[in-house]
């Protein structure tokens, strides 16, 4: 049985981050979400603002997020 945060997801894991004019484009959330939550914590201030941003994104299950304000 699956459990609901399964059947939340997108069937596609694949995800683009662009963080510091950095593109990359991930094959699972999961691994982006994990690079993102180290990178918060071993930056400080901007760079931890922008790391931030996008991890919220990835939280949320986006498949393009980034750390630019539109």
């Amino acid at each position: 049985m699956l459990k609901i945060s399964e059947l939340a997801m997108p069937k596609s894991r694949k995800v683009t981050t662009v963080c510091n004019d950095r593109r990359e484009v991930w094959t699972d959330h999961e691994e982006a979400k994990a690079y993102f939550i180290e990178l918060m914590m071993s930056t400080d201030s901007e760079e931890h603002e922008r790391a931030e941003c996008v991890y919220i994104q990835l939280l949320h299950g986006l498949d393009k997020c980034s750390d630019e304000d539109k």
